[in-house]
């Protein structure tokens, strides 16, 4: 099943987002080797040139290595995974955060509710 994919952005760019959530999620753990060019690109249903592309932009922030004749791999860095991880927790907070202050709620009041749910949990 193809990936699916915005019309209003570089798809090469969308491409390396996804592969950065996966690798963020654990789908792709630290240090393992990512599936090859081809493969990823048959699974997103992109030509391989553009996978290329989006995986070389992975490679250009450190998040993945080549290694010449055995493939491309999750960095073993923790501290850039654990700040890609919170960088994309953060960007997710920050639009609920908006989304609240939208109904009228106040930060004292927004995270009252939050341990309210997380009580409820």
């Amino acid at each position: 099943m193809a990936w699916e994919l915005e019309a209003d952005r570089p798809i090469y760019q969308q491409l390396a987002e996804i592969v950065r959530q996966r690798i963020i999620k654990g789908e792709y753990p630290q240090g393992s080797r990512l599936p090859a060019v081809r493969e990823l690109a048959l699974e997103a249903g992109v030509n391989p040139n553009t996978m290329q592309k989006a995986l070389l932009a992975l490679e250009e922030s450190g998040i993945v290595y080549s290694q010449r004749t055995s493939g491309r791999f999750v960095t073993e860095d923790e501290a850039l995974l654990e700040q890609l991880k919170y960088q994309a927790a953060r960007k997710h907070v920050l639009f609920f955060v908006k989304q609240m202050e939208g109904l009228g709620f106040s930060p004292q009041e927004l995270s009252s509710l939050i341990e309210r749910v997380l009580q409820e949990i």
